[in-house]
C-alpha cells in the first residue's frame, strides 16, 4: 500500500508545519474511523458547523480509487465519512450507545466476527 509520502505534491505547495495539505487531510479523514473520535467532534458541535459539514462534503475525494489507495483502512473510513454525511448520524453520535455500537462492530470486523 503507498503511504501519504509517495503522493506527488506541486513543489510549490505551502507547507504545514512540514506536512502537505493531503498528508494532513489523510490523517484526519483516517481518524474520522474511530467512533470515539467522531463524538468528540460532535461534543465540540462541530458537526453544527455548516463551514465544518462543507469541509466533510469536501472530503469526499478519498471516495476516488487514485486517493483510496493512501487509506490503512478504507472500509471504515470511507463508510464514516459517507454517515458523517447525514444530518441524523452527526446528532445520533452523540450517543454512548451509538459510538459503543460502531466501536463494538469494528471490533468484531477486524476479528472476522459478524
Amino acid at each position: 500500500m503507498p503511504d501519504a509520502s509517495s503522493f506527488s505534491a506541486d513543489a510549490d505547495e505551502p507547507l504545514h508545519g512540514g506536512y502537505t495539505r493531503f498528508e494532513l487531510e489523510l490523517e484526519f479523514v483516517q481518524s474520522l474511523a474511530n467512533p470515539y473520535y467522531m463524538n468528540h467532534l460532535a461534543s465540540q458541535k462541530l458537526l453544527q458547523d455548516p463551514s465544518f459539514i462543507a469541509y466533510l462534503k469536501y472530503l469526499q475525494y478519498f471516495l476516488r480509487p487514485e486517493y483510496t489507495k493512501y487509506l490503512s483502512y478504507p472500509g471504515p473510513t470511507l463508510k464514516a465519512l459517507e454517515l458523517l454525511q447525514q444530518e441524523r448520524f452527526r446528532q445520533d453520535i452523540l450517543s454512548p450507545d451509538t459510538v459503543g455500537r460502531l466501536a463494538e462492530g469494528g471490533v468484531l470486523a477486524s476479528i472476522g466476527g459478524k
